[in-house]
């Protein structure tokens, strides 16, 4: 089953991706120049079955929280979630389609970072051997780029060659297996993979069989290999979607979209096993109506965590305890849009930005790093479905 409150409209539709007619241009640019420290570069994701064109680029002013339009990179199909190589140069894209390129597959997308603007210049693309590719991630050492496949059902490895590009995959894992709701785990859903910050161990979590799957991370060949724990298994029916760790890499937080909760674990960093130590709700006890989680994030400091919920239309705010990862709950703070999607927290700690997928708009609010409590700045960017968020330094 498709997510309806979480995909492009026509999920479905065979959306063909070929490199000579993708007509990619960067619109607006050069943008003006903000003073040293000053500014950050922001890439939102998006679908573009409605009104979206691609990639939207904006410059985050640090002082006011203003967010201005500085391009667009057309012509990428569901572009929906991004990430940068730990050098800046090379960002990647998912093409969350399942018809790509004649056979029954996403794509994924591979493009160069202009150094002087943050214009993106395509390089390539593969399939990503698996339909509807909804997470990406890149490994310590930008050599591998790793893609979960929600209705694929599996995580694929590609190799980065010098100029950035991508090569052929190095590893597939196809999960197997349901779960208790018969809409939504009808079979293995991947709905993310991440590397932990050692890069040793890999964590991908499986909406379809309510499991976190661990893999031994061979960094030299790009494999993913059994851990010696090969999974740890969440209430049935909770849905695992994305995870975070904590700066010591001694706990694990999940965000469970399906029973909107957060699951906190306790990780051998030398081996990577998880053992479970708690699960709060992520949204406030007399709230009736329907709700699915969909991000998780820690402050920069390590001090708190923060959850989207999308019905509640929420960000809900937890404090770390240090001594054990155990969390309290702080409340809530409305996302000023609809069904929340991503959201990112800059580097600084200063802005916490919002990704209002079904309200075409991108909400700044101000993060009190004593609190963790948000407020809303009144800044704002009308951005057609935007789902994924990612901050990088701006350019001098």
């Amino acid at each position: 089953m498709f997510r309806k409150d979480d995909c492009a409209p026509s999920r479905r539709e065979f959306l063909r991706l070929g490199l000579g007619t993708l007509g990619l241009t960067l619109t607006d640019l050069p943008f003006a120049r903000a003073e040293p420290g000053r500014a950050l570069l922001l890439y939102v994701g998006t679908y573009t079955t409605g009104k979206s064109e691609g990639i939207y680029l904006y410059r985050l002013d640090l002082a006011s929280g203003e967010l201005r339009h500085a391009g667009t990179t057309k012509g990428i199909v569901n572009p929906s979630f991004l990430t940068l190589a730990p050098n800046r140069r090379y960002l990647y894209a998912v093409n969350e389609v399942d018809q790509f390129a004649e056979r029954k597959s996403g794509g994924v997308s591979s493009f160069a970072v202009d150094q002087k603007t943050g214009e993106l210049r395509l390089l390539n693309q593969q399939a990503s051997l698996g339909a509807n590719p909804c997470y990406v991630d890149v490994d310590a050492s930008g050599r591998f780029v790793l893609i979960a496949n929600y209705t694929g059902g599996n995580v694929t490895v590609f190799p980065v060659h010098r100029d950035g590009g991508l090569g052929e995959s190095t590893d597939t894992k196809q999960y197997q297996g349901l779960s208790v709701n018969r809409e939504r785990q009808e079979g293995p859903h991947a709905h993310c993979i991440m590397l932990d910050p050692t890069n040793r161990f890999a964590y991908s979590c499986d909406l379809g069989t309510d499991r976190i799957m661990i893999f031994r991370f061979d960094a030299r060949n790009g494999k993913l290999l059994p851990g010696e724990q090969p999974w740890v298994q969440v209430k049935p029916g909770s849905g695992p979607r994305h995870l975070a760790f904590d700066h010591s890499g001694r706990y694990v937080f999940v965000l469970n979209e399906l029973h909107s909760t957060v699951t906190v674990f306790r990780r051998d960093p030398e081996h990577g096993n998880l053992q479970e130590l708690q699960t709060l709700t992520t949204l406030p006890r007399d709230f009736t109506g329907t709700n699915t989680g969909a991000d998780i994030h820690l402050s920069p400091d390590g001090r708190f965590v923060y959850c989207s919920n999308r019905g509640h239309d929420s960000i809900a705010i937890f404090r770390i305890d240090p001594r054990n990862g155990a969390l309290t709950a702080l409340g809530h703070e409305s996302t000023r849009g609809l069904t929340p999607r991503n959201f990112a927290i800059d580097p600084t700690g200063t802005f916490l930005l919002v990704a209002n997928q079904k309200s075409d708009n991108i909400v700044v609010f101000r993060l009190d790093q004593t609190t963790g409590r948000l407020s809303a700045t009144g800044q704002m960017a009308q951005v057609p479905a935007p789902v994924c968020l990612k901050f990088t330094a701006a350019f001098s």
